[in-house]
């Protein structure tokens, strides 16, 4: 288990403008992730150092979204004023995961443009809804490794930390491993909640410095 990436649902202004905000002060473009299309989403991305990256996402018109959780949480952070969605650790096996749950992991997919397809099973989201101070799980489909969006493009840009509003006990229950064994090359600042639980902020260390959104 493992660290994966952040998620940051786009503010009122859409997709474009606020991945634009993002790129300026991280000091980096971003790469299109393109549409999921069992979600209903679509995503741009930040490819990070150490296997880590940001997306940007922004829910679709489509029945997809009103259907899948993923979709229904990107539409309610946005609709909130967008910002931090949730974040997301890497698994091996998501049947631990699945029987704690009591339901299944659902696919995902993108298509690049050459044919290619990322795959992968994710679990978790409708936990994430109930407290966002929770990650959700991911495992990518054998074969897929080429196709990581961290590898999307050489990256310049360390995410060293978060500002959650939580419990760390709270997410080590959720996972079932201390958070600490998770999280070694991600240092983690928790709060208490003053209202919602979730992430507060993102810190990245940039070729200018230290930045935090």
């Amino acid at each position: 288990m493992r660290f994966d990436h952040v998620s940051y649902a786009a503010e009122p202004d859409g997709l474009a403008a606020t991945t634009e905000r993002i790129s300026k002060v991280l000091g980096i473009e971003a790469v299109k992730g393109g549409v999921h299309p069992r979600f209903g989403t679509r995503n741009t991305i930040f490819p990070l150092t150490d296997r880590h990256y940001l997306e940007v996402v922004e829910v679709l018109d489509h029945p997809a979204s009103d259907k899948a959780p993923f979709g229904q949480a990107v539409r309610a952070r946005s609709q909130a004023g967008g910002g931090w969605m949730g974040w997301c650790v890497e698994v091996d096996d998501l049947k631990p995961f699945e029987e704690r749950l009591g339901r299944k992991a659902v696919p995902g997919n993108r298509k690049f443009p050459d044919g290619q397809e990322l795959t992968w099973q994710q679990i978790g989201i409708k936990g994430l809804i109930a407290d966002p101070q929770v990650p959700y799980m991911i495992r990518w489909d054998d074969g897929t490794e080429a196709l990581h969006p961290s590898n999307a493009r050489p990256a310049t840009v360390k995410l060293i930390g978060l500002t959650i509003a939580g419990s760390s006990e709270r997410v080590a229950d959720w996972l079932g491993t201390p958070v600490d064994d998770l999280l070694e090359d991600v240092k983690v600042a928790w709060t208490a909640p003053k209202g919602e639980p979730g992430i507060l902020s993102v810190r990245f260390e940039t070729a200018h410095g230290v930045v935090e959104i």
